[in-house]
């Protein structure tokens, strides 16, 4: 079982969210699409050759985002973070991938 956590701008997190629960995260015994959600800022600076979303080259742009955080069966992992990669509306889309451990695992 993995975590899977991205951060998506504010109005694109529902579709986000979304097409990783039909990829298969968000999966948790008779309940899909479960996901924990945290408002945030997020910030960064598109250099030479990017093709931001939102903002310049050159310029520092900071905006809201959500922190996404949903489990993933480790079998289904690839698929959901292709779906998130292909939902979300930014190029290089921030997420990482953590190691869930469950009280089978104890």
């Amino acid at each position: 079982m993995n975590v899977i956590v991205a951060y998506v701008p504010s109005e694109y997190v529902d579709a986000v969210v979304e097409a990783m629960a039909q990829a298969g995260a968000g999966q948790i015994g008779n309940y899909r699409a479960c996901a924990f959600k945290v408002p945030g800022q997020g910030q960064f600076q598109p250099m030479d050759g990017a093709d931001p979303f939102v903002g310049s080259v050159g310029e520092l742009e900071k905006v809201s985002e959500v922190r996404v955080e949903m489990v993933c069966a480790n079998k289904q992992t690839r698929a959901t973070l292709e779906a998130l990669i292909a939902a979300h509306p930014y190029e290089e889309p921030a997420y990482h991938v953590l190691k869930a451990r469950t009280l089978a695992d104890f």
